[in-house]
């Protein structure tokens, strides 16, 4: 802990305990009483999605899926993490940037090494202790121009692989007969505009399975403060920076692997995400 910070006590505790989870986790998988599902899709991603420039320091693009069940998300993480932003920053204003925290631009000028492990520590923590499912895809670029030279956008492809995935999901959760909306950040008119054809071309019934998938995108401006744009922003790197350099110590992705969509359900937290929650393409 910085010296300068030790008598100052925390003024928020981020998470109350959370004596309803377990049948909280078992109402998950009922029916929706309404035309809603009951769970909320955060979008962000990591790395340049063009293919005529490859960053040779990081060659991938990833795209990550944060899936909230709405009341965890409304109950427990968006007040935890605007306790962190009272705590550490005075206001809730600030928005939470992966780029910006990495850089220690703007609002994240850290006093010293010991300040800004604090802050990442905490951070993590939030992470760890919210309940969301993790959806993923890594393009990885190099390989993707090697294998054509007009290939696809990176963006596209892993939108149809993340889309199809929870879908899975929540069929598994008897949500896939309702409609589930999906938020993304905010690019540009051009880049929103193709986003926004390639993401109803698929629910239109372009896909693996070739049905009607029942999600809305919803286009956001950063400014807006969202809790789960934030996260999603957070952990779409380590996944990135994970593939690049597997053997590197990286706390973030240890605490994100729990998170995976995988094969064995709850009881295989960790195992099993391969080709699963996380897809790699072209594949190894």
């Amino acid at each position: 802990m910085n010296k300068d910070n030790d008598s100052l006590p925390q003024q928020f505790s981020l998470f109350d305990v959370e004596s309803g989870a377990i049948a909280e986790a078992a109402g998950e998988s009922k029916a929706p009483p309404g035309k809603f599902s009951n769970f909320i899709v955060y979008v962000d991603e990591s790395g340049d999605h063009s293919m005529s420039t490859i960053d040779p320091q990081y060659p991938v693009f990833v795209l990550s899926f944060c899936v909230f069940y709405k009341r965890h998300y409304s109950e427990k993480v968006v007040p935890a993490l605007q306790k962190f932003k009272f705590n550490h920053f005075g206001h809730d204003l600030v928005v939470l940037h992966e780029r910006e925290i990495r850089k220690e631009m703007g609002s994240f000028k850290f006093t010293g090494p010991d300040h800004r492990n604090d802050f990442i520590n905490e951070l993590t923590d939030i992470i760890d202790t919210s309940n969301f499912i993790l959806i993923s895809c890594v393009i990885d670029k190099t390989k993707l121009q090697a294998r054509s030279a007009n290939a696809e956008n990176p963006y596209h492809t892993a939108l149809g692989f993340c889309l199809e995935t929870l879908h899975e999901f929540l069929e598994e959760k008897n949500q896939s007969g309702v409609k589930t909306h999906v938020v993304v950040e905010r690019r540009g008119p051009k880049e929103d505009n193709e986003l926004e054809l390639e993401f109803r071309r698929i629910c239109d019934g372009a896909n693996r399975k070739g049905i009607q998938l029942p999600f809305d995108v919803i286009f956001a401006h950063k400014q807006v403060n969202s809790s789960g744009l934030q996260l999603a922003d957070l952990v779409a790197r380590p996944i990135g920076s994970n593939f690049i350099r597997p053997d590197q110590n990286n706390r973030a992705f240890r605490v994100l692997k729990q998170k995976f969509f995988c094969s064995g359900g709850r009881s295989n937290l960790g195992e099993g995400y391969l080709d699963w929650g996380l897809k790699v393409f072209p594949s190894p």
